[in-house]
């Protein structure tokens, strides 16, 4: 294959879904239906939490937050998988490869940030709820988002940078089904090791320290709840953690299996089925999992849907 010594006309083939050719409308079918779900389901929760004074708080303020940025972390996916798959075309240009590994980094890293954040609102609420209200206040909540999105947006920018100095060749083929910065160093027709070098240091910094984070703030729920004699107490506290949990273990699990699949190349297939899962799946599940489980998000579901409905 020919080197090409402007990469920036380069041209990358992904390589990920293409292996299933008589499956392909199924897929399209499948991930098209999995979108809408996403895009529909988030959005209501957005809607729920601006419309009913009663969502008003902290919790629901990092909720929606948390499904606006679900909106764009699988927006930056699944419309070019699907053009390529409704179009039978597997290409991407540098540019558009460039643009959808800053940005997947961007809502990717503030989904971590925003469940981090969420398990130390919980564990204010339950460990300190007589100071809840003056601890969690509009300014801080709006100060923790904010200070979030400077550091994913740096750290992108970073990577973004150090991308660019590397060389690709055209027709470059990247098994995977979108652009991540993992495979794409991969292909890389240049050094990586200062790429891979950085890769590992963020990784590390921006993945221990809101692991901890979140396993500190449980420790500490789980500590209050012990010492808690009235069951009723300990179930309504646990039932306001039940749903941020299961987007713990949805979101670092899948994760970290999508990631630990990149270091054993030969499990190519298992590592499509766990970047599906990381990419499509989950956000697809947030908002059914905090709908189904709590109460008052259902009641100012039903209430913005009813409203809406009555409007001529």
């Amino acid at each position: 294959m020919k080197r090409d010594n402007n990469s920036r006309m380069a041209q990358f083939l992904l390589l990920g879904l293409s292996g299933y050719p008589e499956l392909q409308p199924a897929l399209f079918a499948l991930f098209l239906s999995m979108y809408l779900a996403t895009v529909f389901g988030n959005l209501l929760i957005i809607l729920a939490v601006i419309s009913d004074s009663h969502l008003h708080t902290p919790m629901y303020f990092f909720l929606s937050n948390l499904s606006f940025v679900d909106i764009c972390f699988t927006s930056t996916i699944v419309p070019k998988m699907l053009v390529n798959i409704q179009t039978q075309h597997k290409d991407i240009s540098y540019r558009e490869c460039l643009t959808q590994v800053y940005f997947f980094m961007i809502f990717a890293g503030m989904d971590n940030f925003l469940l981090t954040i969420m398990a130390y609102d919980r564990f204010v609420a339950i460990c300190h709820p007589l100071n809840y209200i003056s601890i969690m206040n509009p300014q801080l909540c709006g100060l923790l988002v904010l200070i979030s999105w400077i550091i994913i947006f740096w750290d992108a920018l970073l990577h973004l940078l150090l991308i660019i100095r590397l060389t690709f060749t055209r027709g470059t083929q990247i098994p995977h089904f979108f652009c991540d910065l993992p495979p794409l160093l991969q292909v890389a027709s240049s050094d990586t090791r200062i790429n891979n070098a950085v890769l590992y240091m963020t990784t590390a910094f921006l993945g221990v320290f809101p692991v901890t984070g979140i396993l500190f703030s449980y420790s500490q729920i789980v500590s209050s709840l012990m010492k808690m004699s009235c069951s009723a107490s300990k179930s309504k506290a646990f039932s306001t953690c039940a749903s941020h949990l299961c987007m713990v273990f949805l979101y670092y699990g899948t994760g970290l299996v999508e990631y630990l699949s990149f270091t054993f190349p030969h499990s190519s297939q298992a590592s499509m089925i766990t970047s599906v899962m990381y990419t499509v799946v989950t956000p697809m599940l947030n908002p059914f999992i905090y709908s189904l489980r709590n109460k008052d998000v259902k009641g100012a579901l039903g209430r913005f849907l009813s409203r809406t409905a009555s409007c001529p």
